[in-house]
């Protein structure tokens, strides 16, 4: 059975900094911060109406699974502190399995796509004109091939309600300087490969994802934000992969396809998820937990 679904948390012991499209931030000192994932989600930049029990536990479990596995990689935000410990009594059942306590970081203006599959945004670009995000691909690659590298394709962050951009190397380098553009492309990448090759031994293709990074005082790069969920990834079954045809997905591109075949316009306000959307989703989170961590 589901917990009764949280769309929008209510703590008043912390002070709060920000309602993203899922997650909720308050601030705990100077120096920390709690980060609530609420059972929100969005599609096409919008926020849909209706919550999806469970998901925000099950994005907590699966990014604090990641964050663990590659700290040898990468520093992250994780300070271990107890959310319950930093929220008032009677409001622990908001952040009970579902928040986590972070370092507070300078967090970089870009979303460090990566993307290992050609599949999404990156198989329209390639069909228009044989290149990625203005990467040049070999011709004759089909839809969902493997490409034969991982492509690093750095987007701007936008607002709650705006789209997000693609955009170029010398475009991210001016936004952050050509060494740490460097920087986040080579952890990006690093984080992608080894988190795909253990995600293959779970039966699970990761076809592409996004890492965001933060910087603490002394300049070092810090993975914050989620990690490697069905959130900000797209997870294939393997035993479902053929090139040439899109996978069916454990991340959220099933309530993306029952949005556009609604009709709906991708403008706010969304129109609300009918039940069945919202079980099927429901399982669908949960089955990557399942195979990822077990």
């Amino acid at each position: 059975m589901s917990s009764p679904a949280l769309f929008e948390t209510t703590i008043r012991s912390l002070p709060l900094l920000h309602r993203g499209k899922v997650r909720d931030i308050y601030a705990v000192d100077d120096t920390r911060m709690l980060i609530v994932t609420t059972d929100r989600l969005s599609a096409f930049d919008v926020v849909l109406p209706t919550p999806i029990p469970d998901k925000g536990r099950v994005l907590t479990a699966m990014a604090d699974f990641w964050f663990r596995k590659l700290a040898p990689i990468l520093p992250n935000q994780l300070t271990g502190d107890a959310p319950e410990a930093v929220v008032a009594a009677d409001e622990v059942d908001q952040v009970a399995g579902r928040a986590i306590v972070v370092k507070r970081l300078q967090a970089l203006p870009v979303e460090a796509i990566v993307r290992g599959y050609l599949v999404g945004s990156g198989w329209a670009d390639y069909q228009n004109g044989g290149s990625v995000c203005g990467i040049a691909l070999p011709p004759g690659l089909r839809l969902a091939e493997r490409l034969p590298e991982p492509l690093f394709t750095p987007s701007t962050k936008a607002a709650v309600g705006a789209h997000d951009e693609n955009i170029d190397l010398a475009h991210c380098a001016a936004l952050l300087g050509a060494d740490l553009t460097e920087r986040v492309r080579d952890a990006a990448v690093a984080l992608y490969r080894a988190a795909a090759e253990y995600a293959l031994t779970r039966g699970i293709i990761i076809a592409d994802t996004k890492f965001e990074f933060g910087l603490d005082e002394a300049g070092t790069l810090t993975l914050i934000d989620e990690v490697l969920t069905p959130d900000s990834s797209r997870f294939w079954p393997v035993e479902q992969y053929r090139v040439g045809e899109n996978p069916p997905s454990f991340d959220k591109q099933y309530v993306r396809d029952w949005l556009t075949a609604s009709g709906w316009n991708k403008r706010p306000p969304a129109p609300a998820l009918p039940a069945e959307v919202v079980d099927k989703t429901t399982q669908k989170y949960r089955e990557a937990l399942r195979r990822l961590t077990g």
